[in-house]
């Protein structure tokens, strides 16, 4: 049998584990090496290539969690971005698992692996790699954004549009996940500033004391490891836009030194006293109720009317329900284009059930929600189930009127129809066990 040419690293910190893995791999592929300590690994791959790497998920007794895996894989693909990594993980850690594909990593193994199945998903990322670097990279990337079709979004943008042509400041409100950070792009990517910079600050990640120094930038020797003076975000935004974000988590005795700068367009580094002009335009967004901030003496007036020469209110995703089933089909090519699979079918009465759903997490919820789908779904067909939503979260509108009661008993009989009286199938939908399904169905004197 014809070896594959490769270096396979396989990295687990059970000896039994990677003398049984060696001896399955090296009869398919040229090299492998096996290790049980990550940092000599680290070492090992920042002088080796490496296709392929087999990552355990734990290596200290004790911790479990799957979260060393995840530190390790994050080292791994910082020193060496083109190795591909296979997670190795217990079913219990699947999710973790999960969170590491949607960071970067081609698969994940169950252990105990059945043999042809760790050898084809090797195989398979092998080919990835050389799918990768041989595909042309001056070929133009898809639009990846969604925008919709519902009146209320068609107003925002609509408007946008308008601002980009100008040079004004300009307030997004909107709750967590509808698209801020997307809209303030889209009004640069319009604007004549659009080959310049587009720089995006969370603010409400920013730790106060670096405040200063991130925003404005700093000179040498200012503090301990100042080496050497450093532009802010501000000076790097020079000519271009600068997206504050979560401008409504921002203190109040640091809002004085903000607006200083908005009003006088330059920045002072800190440690110097020059001045510094910077022409840019600014964006800010939140999802605080400011006026109500400047009332409970939160957030400073003047800076207030600085930010919000226009305002931009993107509505929540419930309220642009006509937008749902398009923007998950947006998602689905997404996700299947990443993970290279097939685009699963969505039968009506799933896509009628995700249409009903609140989506309190609005857009981000909706991408997190199909890349979990798309990552553990096995069949070609997504059921409910596979977002993680079970019928009993959702609470369609032409049922208002009825008790939460009545909705769960007419959820758990449509789902028997559905299921043709499949006990288990129809606890999975519902994301009930079934000694749970067993009860609701004598409460509710349902027959099957």
């Amino acid at each position: 049998m014809k070896k594959t040419i490769a270096n396979i690293l396989i990295l687990d910190d059970n000896t039994e584990i990677l003398i049984a893995a060696k001896m399955l791999l090296k009869r398919h592929f040229e090299t492998v090496n096996t290790n049980t300590n990550p940092k000599k690994a680290i070492e090992y791959i920042s002088t080796e290539e490496v296709n392929v790497i087999l990552l355990d998920m734990n290596f200290r007794v004790g911790f479990e969690d799957g979260k060393e895996g995840i530190f390790w894989f994050k080292e791994i693909k910082r020193i060496s971005p083109k190795t591909q990594i296979i997670l190795m993980t217990s079913y219990g850690n699947v999710e973790t698992a999960v969170e590491g594909i949607k960071l970067g990593a081609i698969d994940y193994i169950l252990k105990p692996w059945s043999n042809e199945t760790l050898v084809e998903t090797i195989k398979v990322a092998i080919k990835q790699t050389r799918k990768k670097k041989a595909m042309a990279l001056a070929l133009p990337e898809k639009d990846n954004v969604f925008v919709g079709q519902a009146p209320s979004i068609e107003k925002v943008y609509n408007m946008a549009n308008r601002v980009a042509k100008t040079d004004v400041n300009a307030l997004i409100l909107g709750e967590n996940g509808t698209g801020k950070y997307v809209l303030a792009k889209h009004i640069h990517d319009n604007s004549t500033r659009r080959d310049k910079p587009f720089i995006h600050v969370d603010l409400g990640s920013l730790n106060e004391n670096l405040f200063e120094s991130e925003l404005f930038g700093y000179a040498k020797g200012a503090f301990t490891d100042a080496k050497q003076d450093t532009e802010g975000r501000f000076e790097a935004a020079n000519g271009g836009t600068i997206f504050l974000d979560e401008i409504g988590n921002v203190p109040l005795h640091l809002q004085a030194k903000l607006l200083q700068v908005i009003q006088s367009k330059s920045v002072i580094r800190l440690g110097e006293s020059k001045q510094r002009a910077v022409d840019i335009r600014i964006i800010t967004a939140t999802n605080t109720d400011l006026e109500q901030e400047v009332q409970n003496k939160l957030f400073r007036e003047d800076l207030y009317y600085r930010i919000n020469t226009v305002v931009l209110n993107l509505p929540p995703l419930r309220e642009r329900k006509e937008d749902i089933i398009p923007l998950v089909n947006f998602f689905l090519e997404q996700y299947a284009n990443k993970y290279d699979r097939a685009i699963p079918n969505i039968k009506t009465d799933v896509l009628e059930t995700l249409e009903q759903y609140d989506w309190k997490g609005n857009i981000r919820e909706m991408q997190n929600r199909i890349e979990r789908a798309m990552i553990l779904s096995e069949e070609n067909d997504l059921a409910i189930s596979d977002f993680g939503i079970s019928l009993t979260m959702v609470i369609p509108q032409n049922q208002e009127e009825n008790t939460l009661q009545d909705m769960e008993r007419i959820s758990i009989v449509k789902c028997l129809e559905k299921h043709e009286g499949n006990i288990s199938q129809t606890a999975e939908e519902l994301g009930l066990s079934r000694a749970a399904l067993y009860r609701r169905l004598e409460k509710y004197n349902i027959k099957n």
